[in-house]
């Protein structure tokens, strides 16, 4: 298995002088998602819990949705020059097979760390996997939802190391870590994350709270409203997109969510204010 971090020596310069040093820097390398032996996509990750990238991307994509519809995971093929396995190919043999239409609408293009999405066709086409939600079973108190970020913070071993990855971080509504993941792609991390969920039984999400690093783009929405997750709480900004469809989906969506203060984009009665006055400007 790659490793998570590289050492690479670096210059440092300052006013007062330069200073050379060894860093380290994330991992980045391509993970190839063949299904039945055919190349569906390529995505640039940070390796580790590839098996759960894999399952949660099939799971944001609409191609399953339970433990049952996937088979098996394995890794072939992949090596590099010197004829190493570098596990950046991974085989999934699924319990149905991919419909044609799907298999030509395949992403076989490369999906960046940045983007996740770039190689879908339309949004119509993953809006209509979205399914239906089924009564709220998520309350939070506010204490709670503010100190999620610092909780998870707390447990970014590769972050902490290099300061270049991304996390999801997975909560009940009691504050309790269930399951944390980080990547260079944010996307990635809500995968694995997912992707763990999937292979421990446990989707849908009802009841959870997904904490993530950076900002909420309309993806990261679309891939917990397709887990089940009930809320969404991003670091950074919502886009306009994402939280028109965290309103259409039922899930409660959160920015700007730094500890002391957290803003509520949709369906807010999922978080219980208590003895604070609401102020309207």
């Amino acid at each position: 298995m790659g490793r998570l971090t590289q050492r690479r020596r670096v210059t440092t310069i300052r006013a007062e002088g330069s200073v050379t040093k060894v860093d380290q820097l994330a991992v980045e390398e391509p993970l190839e998602l063949r299904l039945g032996g055919e190349s569906f996509t390529v995505t640039m990750r940070t390796p580790g819990h590839d098996f759960e990238l894999a399952a949660g991307f099939l799971v944001a994509e609409g191609i399953i949705s339970t433990r049952e519809d996937l088979r098996s995971l394995r890794y072939c093929a992949g090596t590099d020059e010197l004829g190493n396995q570098t596990y950046n190919v991974i085989d999934a043999e699924l319990d149905t097979p991919v419909p044609l239409a799907t298999r030509l609408q395949a992403r076989n293009v490369l999906t960046t760390s940045a983007c996740g999405i770039c190689g879908t066709t339309s949004i119509d086409a993953v809006e209509k996997t979205l399914p239906a939600r089924g009564p709220a079973q998520l309350r939070i108190d506010a204490a709670t939802l503010l100190r999620l970020p610092e909780l998870m913070r707390t447990e970014q071993q590769v972050f902490r190391k290099t300061g270049g990855v991304h996390a999801a971080a997975l909560f009940d509504a009691q504050g309790t870590l269930l399951c944390l993941r980080e990547d260079v792609g944010r996307h990635n991390a809500v995968d694995k994350v997912v992707g763990w969920a999937l292979t421990q039984e446990r989707l849908p999400l009802s009841g959870t709270v997904l904490q993530v690093s950076g900002r909420a783009s309309f993806e990261l929405v679309q891939k917990a409203a397709l887990a089940g997750i009930e809320m969404l709480a991003a670091v950074g900004a919502p886009s306009s997109l994402a939280a028109d469809l965290a309103e259409r989906s039922a899930l409660t969506l959160a920015g700007f969510s730094r500890g002391g203060s957290i803003n509520l984009y949709t369906h807010p009665e999922r978080v219980h204010v208590e003895q604070l006055a609401e102020q309207r400007i």
